[in-house]
């Protein structure tokens, strides 16, 4: 008896994993997206402190204007709810700076329980939820690799706590929102530059640079073969078709 009462939760659990796991690749777009962002003071600075106290949902409203207005080009236009979430005290687990599988997916795991501790009751509930880790840029000039995982649909982003570089935050907080739906970087892993054809706003450009502005999952403007630069901000970027296509906007 006892056996087959663990052999029936056993199966129960594998059939709540498999209905998440299908529900994070099935994104329904004609249900409105709650999008639940958690600040974290990552470098414990006062200044760091400071900044999250001041920060407003308003700050985030062009990434919900930019995915709707992108969105439009595909399909009807989705619905996109951002919502200004706790500051949390916990720090999120470190990305492995190693490309190793085993590291990577133990971060993984560690990674989601660590947001499956942070829920509370009274949290609505949400399509993905971004985990934001801001940096004083006075303290730290270079930040490291943000990432995001389809399966759980939770992101851990680093950004900068400065004013003047909210635009740009927004970039990267979108670029990792769209990794969470299953979009793929359109750039090289080991330089950076933005993939030839798929990581270009406009591949049939003449002449082909400078590019005006960037593909949204390749984050960078070529200006030359070797040369690139960051967008200002989301407006200097575009969502292509591939991209499109990976996230469900386009069959």
């Amino acid at each position: 008896m006892w056996k087959n009462i663990r052999i029936a939760i056993l199966l129960l659990i594998l059939l709540v994993v498999l209905i998440n796991n299908w529900r994070d690749q099935n994104q329904n777009w004609n249900r409105p997206i709650v999008v639940l962002l958690h600040p974290i003071n990552a470098d414990g600075q006062s200044s760091t402190a400071q900044y999250i106290q001041q920060l407003q949902l308003a700050q985030f409203g062009e990434v919900k204007n930019y995915l709707e207005q992108q969105s439009a080009k595909y399909r009807q236009p989705i619905v996109v709810i951002m919502k200004l979430g706790r500051t949390l005290d916990e720090k999120p687990p470190k990305v492995p700076t190693e490309p190793s599988i085993l590291k990577v997916m133990w971060w993984s795991l560690k990674f989601r329980f660590y947001a499956w501790q942070q829920r509370k009751s009274d949290d609505q509930p949400a399509a993905v939820t971004l985990y934001l880790n801001y940096y004083d840029p006075q303290h730290i000039n270079e930040l490291k690799h943000s990432t995001a995982l389809e399966k759980g649909r939770i992101g851990l982003v680093n950004l900068f706590a400065a004013k003047k570089q909210d635009s740009q935050n927004n970039i990267v907080l979108t670029h990792e929102l769209l990794h969470a739906f299953g979009a793929t970087d359109k750039y090289n892993l080991q330089n950076g530059q933005p993939l030839y054809p798929i990581g270009y706003a406009d591949p049939e450009q003449q002449p082909r640079y400078p590019q005006n502005q960037a593909e949204l999952m390749a984050g960078k403007i070529p200006v030359s073969d070797h040369q690139i630069k960051m967008p200002e901000d989301l407006n200097q970027t575009i969502i292509h078709t591939l991209t499109a296509q990976e996230i469900g906007w386009l069959k």
